[in-house]
């Protein structure tokens, strides 16, 4: 039988790295939004230079471990001058990692779209940046909502990093109380509790909105 004695008297640890853990993830799914659809139009950019630069970064950055990323962030930096906390620095390798797996899903998305699309636009005078913005990117987003979706889930799970560089999130205090308490399976089963919190209620909206998808199209 769990203790739950020990959430009770250590709820206000747990809330606080909840919350660290909503906020940490809530700025990286921005962030890595932004960033991801910014790498994904230069993929498929008509200059070499930013096909070039779009296509090192995903490969790069996705083939190296988020730890490494964060370490580099939060240790490394601070070398040459440059200093983050640990939850911004966290937030910061969670955004720049989860950004190269946005940016694959967006330009599989674009690449669904019609080419007649970009060729009817810029016959119409606009640039190759409002096409993109205005009649391309709205149709790819829709398109690759769900996949977003699974990898905003995994964002939630990966944010168990800031752990550990001091990022104050639920893994962080999750090791403060069993430090305190010597109790291990109990701590780390709430911790898990919380994280079913955020993850559950985000998996069933995916599904939700393929299931609105499938039957738009």
């Amino acid at each position: 039988m769990l203790d739950f004695s020990i959430l009770i008297n250590n709820f206000d640890q747990y809330m606080a790295g909840f919350l660290n853990t909503v906020k940490a993830s809530v700025i990286a799914l921005i962030a890595s939004f932004i960033i991801g659809v910014i790498i994904a139009v230069m993929r498929i950019s008509p200059y070499k230079i930013l096909r070039f630069a779009g296509t090192a970064y995903v490969e790069f950055i996705r083939n190296i471990p988020l730890l490494l990323i964060a370490f580099f962030i939060f240790v490394g930096l601070p070398s040459i001058g440059i200093r983050f906390n640990g939850f911004l620095s966290g937030t910061i390798a969670l955004s720049i990692y989860t950004a190269s797996f946005v940016a694959e899903a967006v330009r599989a998305g674009i690449l669904s779209v019609d080419k007649g699309q970009m060729e009817a636009g810029r016959s119409s005078g606009l640039t190759y940046l409002q096409t993109m913005r205005y009649i391309i990117l709205p149709q790819a987003i829709k398109i690759v909502i769900p996949p977003l979706g699974n990898q905003f889930i995994n964002l939630v799970k990966n944010s168990s990093i800031l752990g550990v560089i001091t990022g104050l999130d639920l893994m962080y205090f999750g090791d403060s109380v069993s430090s305190e308490t010597y109790v291990v399976f109990d701590v780390y089963i709430f911790v898990a509790m919380f994280y079913l919190i955020l993850t559950v209620p985000l998996s069933l909206f995916v599904g939700y909105l393929e299931r609105r998808l499938a039957v738009s199209n």
